[in-house]
């Protein structure tokens, strides 16, 4: 299990390193039993004055302070790590010493930074966008009122008439035979 000492050697190698220092894969769940452990310690003291339990509820701050401050040092190095990655198309250095929840950060931010390079390729090529947002269609049946998918009311609509929706939510209504697609050509 990790303790106080633990915690603020990880810390000193992680503030003087450039690479990402490597941490026992069940680093967060250590620490949080260590804090359950402190917890269960300082209540059972009913001595409020003791000098003890005034040291060991400044520890316990201290703690959540230099888990804090790891994870942050850490959250520094994996941002440019990301940067460096859609840069350069390197992908493995440090990934090893990261913990599953960061690697899991990590691949989405390279997905997220890699769509938003494709979005800027396609831009400057000149290239329409592919999916529009909204679709004509002539409506086939009375609809009562109903929800789109951010949750906002539409509706209630009669029978012929025309809608601008948002193209997801037309599709339902055609494919559900309540509204014909309009030929917007």
């Amino acid at each position: 299990m990790i303790g106080y000492n633990e915690l603020y050697e990880i810390l000193r190698k992680e503030k003087y390193s450039e690479s990402l220092q490597p941490l026992s894969k069940n680093f967060i769940k250590e620490f949080k039993s260590y804090l359950d452990e402190r917890k269960s310690l300082d209540t059972g003291n009913t001595n409020l004055f003791s000098d003890s339990v005034e040291k060991s509820k400044k520890q316990f701050e201290n703690s959540i302070s230099l888990f804090r401050e790891i994870m942050l040092k850490r959250k520094k190095k994996i941002l440019n790590l990301i940067f460096i990655a859609t840069e350069t198309g390197i992908m493995k250095k440090d990934y090893e010493n990261m913990l599953s929840i960061e690697k899991d950060v990590f691949d989405s931010m390279i997905k997220a930074f890699e769509k938003g390079d494709k979005e800027v390729t396609r831009i400057l090529n000149g290239e329409e966008e592919k999916k529009d947002k909204n679709k004509m269609i002539l409506l086939t049946q009375d609809l009562e009122q109903f929800m789109d998918h951010e949750g906002n009311p539409i509706g209630p609509f009669k029978s012929g008439e025309l809608l601008n929706l948002d193209s997801e939510v037309a599709n339902i209504l055609v494919s559900g035979g309540k509204a014909s697609p309009v030929d917007e050509n």
